[in-house]
């Protein structure tokens, strides 16, 4: 059947009436936003030091039921600290998915390590389980407790899948497999804030994640990021490198390490703040947007992508797919030139120039949903 696109475009723009043109993810402001910000203002702590810092923190902890969170300039960031903070060193080599956002790679190559790329499953877009076991059973050995890839020789030190749009990886049978081939497990869940894997929150599973509070996000600090882990000695390591090395002394500076300077500012971190107390709200409007798309979708025959088994998502990013690369080409083109923005999935990262001669598996999957899949309008839909 083919695809009405001028039926789409329409009904999209009727769920943003007040929209022109209708964005993929804008951000909304719709509560103590402006009043934190003057308050902030009005401490004269506007950097990394502050209260709204700390109480965005504990409430990241109190969402997902981490122990540890520490609120980072970007998502990227949060990722290469915790990278840094869990040994990955110059040589290593992390495993990660292609279908991701590039952030995942580059955080990887910002710490020394190289990249593996895996295919994806078609249910939840995320690392397929038994492309990583195949991988790891036909290319590694394990010597003194320690993965070692058996083509190069280097150590193979993490597994990052991506809960991909914010939908859940099966990330239970992935951890499974990280145990059993001594890997550590570091969930990229950038986008999957609010989203749960069978009554536990995504990020929970692995030894840390990292979550993302960009512009596009379902709550945006303008840029920001946060890594979340129940190892204190991880927290306390990225805290330590991501504020300039620096020994804490009232008046002294002595930095005993080359640092960075990588911390959330309070006044980023006063606008997360207000969206958070306001997230079950946003979390229910996303889900209903999802319902009222899904409805809309099954009644013209085209697949609408909802969570997968055992899941919850935050519905970030709402995604059809359509039946071939030249419907999705042809829609990319008239949603775009009559005002409703869409795009397609990220070009896959083994595909990428920094990439191409990173080692990877055969990637169908990823294939497949990459001339297929386009993201749909997603922003708050109502007043809340």
């Amino acid at each position: 059947m083919k695809v009405n696109n001028q039926q789409i475009t329409t009904y999209i723009k009727s769920l943003y009436p007040h929209q022109d043109p209708v964005l993929l993810h804008c951000p909304e402001f719709l509560g103590n936003e402006k009043k934190y910000l003057n308050e902030c203002i009005d401490t004269k702590y506007v950097s990394y030091i502050g209260r709204f810092v700390v109480d965005m923190e504990n409430k990241i902890k109190e969402i997902t039921g981490a122990k540890h969170a520490v609120a980072m300039v970007n998502g990227t960031s949060a990722l290469h600290m915790l990278l840094l903070a869990i040994g990955v060193k110059p040589g290593d080599e992390v495993i990660t998915q292609s279908l991701s956002f590039v952030a995942t790679a580059a955080a990887i190559v910002h710490a020394g390590g190289t990249p593996i790329f895996i295919d994806v499953e078609s249910e939840t877009m995320g690392m397929s389980p038994e492309n990583l076991e195949n991988f790891l059973m036909k290319n590694t050995k394990t010597k003194n407790g320690l993965c070692f890839n058996k083509k190069t020789g280097k150590q193979i030190k993490a597994v990052i899948p991506m809960h991909t749009f914010g939908h859940p990886a099966r990330i239970e049978e992935i951890k499974k497999i990280c145990d059993n081939y001594s890997l550590i497990l570091i969930e990229d869940a950038a986008e999957s804030l609010g989203s749960f894997y069978k009554e536990k929150h995504t990020g929970t599973f692995g030894k840390a994640a990292i979550f993302s509070f960009n512009g596009n996000k379902l709550v945006t600090t303008g840029g920001g990021g946060m890594v979340i882990t129940d190892d204190e000695a991880i927290a306390e390591r990225i805290r330590y490198i991501s504020t300039t090395a620096k020994r804490p002394h009232r008046w002294e500076f002595y930095h005993d390490e080359v640092g960075y300077n990588l911390r959330m500012p309070s006044l980023n971190a006063a606008v997360g703040l207000a969206q958070l107390e306001y997230f079950d709200k946003i979390l229910e409007s996303k889900r209903e947007t999802a319902r009222l798309y899904q409805q809309f979708f099954s009644e013209l025959g085209i697949k609408f992508v909802t969570e997968p088994l055992n899941t919850k998502s935050n519905y970030w990013l709402n995604a059809i797919m359509l039946e071939k690369r030249q419907e999705r080409d042809e829609f990319l083109d008239y949603s775009n030139s009559n005002g409703v923005q869409t795009r397609p999935a990220w070009t896959l990262l083994h595909t990428l120039p920094p990439y191409k001669n990173c080692q990877h598996t055969e990637m169908p999957k990823s294939e497949f949903i990459a001339d297929r899949l386009v993201n749909i309008p997603s922003s708050i839909r109502v007043a809340l």
